[in-house]
């Protein structure tokens, strides 16, 4: 919205700075912050008045988690809240891109937001059906596809980049949409479950936002594309602002979530933050690069998968309990131990994720 005041540049002044996508993601990234810090005790309180009891607690969940109890959730609320404002605010409202990602996001926020309602206000664990939510996550999905392949330059539209190769691409053709969908909305549900202890979720988020930033930061500016060897997407360098904005409204979550949590991020933050994550990956053409820069996720989500799948056929356990950190609890690991490895594993992969680009 901002971007507007560009127009009044007249050499060099301020308004010139409004031009500049690096300028208006740190603006971005500090709008978003703010908004954390300031609103975010407010929501807390506001969360707690209304809830009473809080998030429901597993009855088959590790024994620490108990004293949990009466923690409120929806707290994904404040950081939706803090990349809408600051989205709208500092990004340049003429790219499709922008508007993709952020459908993406607030159509899974909203159905997180309604899994957490059905869970707070009848006192279960179990909220909204897992198909409702897969059939409304899939529609989102779709039209996001659709929308992407749209704009895509033709030469790429339908294409799937492969990492490593400079110039080699594979056609899907109307399969595009559907793999589009499954990346979408596996990468809304894999951060999904793994937002099962403080701050696990939220920062390996923020992590792989930077990451992707940077990538759509590269594939939308022709200069770089072309030095990189990456097929250039114009328009998706504004990404880099909705991420931006993304790691600064995590960073204002993560003050109060962090160890003993003051609210929980609950669905209404996960599948929002997976959903943005598999939206950029499709609209940069680096759907691949996210299972490497998303690597724990995959890795959360799988242990579920075969949790599930060894026990119906055998009875027995594959893990100690699913997903997978809940596994290193039972054997031992504290909570934060857990966390900041996992948070250092994040790292790990973003850093290989991001030579992807270099090594082709």
């Amino acid at each position: 919205m901002l971007y507007w005041l560009s127009g009044l540049a007249d050499g060099g002044d301020i308004f010139n700075l409004f031009r500049y996508i690096t300028f208006r993601a740190g603006a971005a990234f500090f709008t978003a912050l703010m908004f954390g810090f300031l609103f975010g005790k407010p929501l807390i309180n506001f969360l707690r008045r209304k809830q009473k009891r809080g998030q429901p607690i597993r009855d088959d969940g590790p024994d620490t988690h108990f004293v949990k109890a009466g923690t409120p959730t929806m707290g994904g609320l404040l950081i939706l809240s803090a990349l809408l404002v600051s989205t709208l605010l500092w990004a340049r409202l003429d790219s499709p891109f922008v508007w993709i990602v952020l459908m993406v996001t607030f159509g899974f926020g909203m159905i997180g937001f309604a899994d957490d309602y059905a869970k707070v206000t009848k006192q279960t664990t179990k909220g909204v059906s897992s198909r409702m939510r897969l059939l409304l996550g899939f529609l989102i999905a779709a039209l996001a596809g659709g929308f992407a392949a749209h704009f895509h330059p033709p030469a790429l539209s339908d294409e799937l980049a492969l990492p490593l190769f400079k110039n080699l691409l594979i056609d899907l053709g109307v399969l595009f949409v559907p793999f589009a969908m499954i990346v979408i909305v596996g990468a809304a549900n894999a951060v999904n479950l793994t937002d099962g202890l403080d701050g696990l979720a939220v920062m390996p988020v923020m992590i792989a936002a930077a990451t992707f930033g940077i990538i759509a930061y590269f594939v939308g500016n022709l200069k770089f594309a072309d030095y990189l060897g990456l097929h250039y997407v114009p328009g998706t360098g504004e990404i880099l602002v909705f991420a931006a904005a993304l790691i600064g409204g995590g960073l204002g979550f993560l003050w109060y979530n962090a160890p003993p949590a003051a609210v929980f991020m609950g669905d209404t933050g996960s599948l929002a933050l997976g959903g943005a994550l598999g939206a950029i990956a499709v609209v940069t053409k680096h759907e691949i690069v996210l299972a490497i820069v998303g690597g724990l996720f995959v890795v959360e989500a799988l242990s579920v998968i075969i949790q599930v799948a060894y026990f119906k056929r055998t009875g027995r356990r594959v893990f100690l309990m699913a997903p997978i950190h809940h596994h290193f609890e039972k054997k031992g690991w504290s909570e934060p131990q857990i966390v900041i490895r996992f948070w250092i594993i994040s790292l790990i992969l973003a850093l290989i994720g991001l030579a992807t680009l270099k090594v082709r």
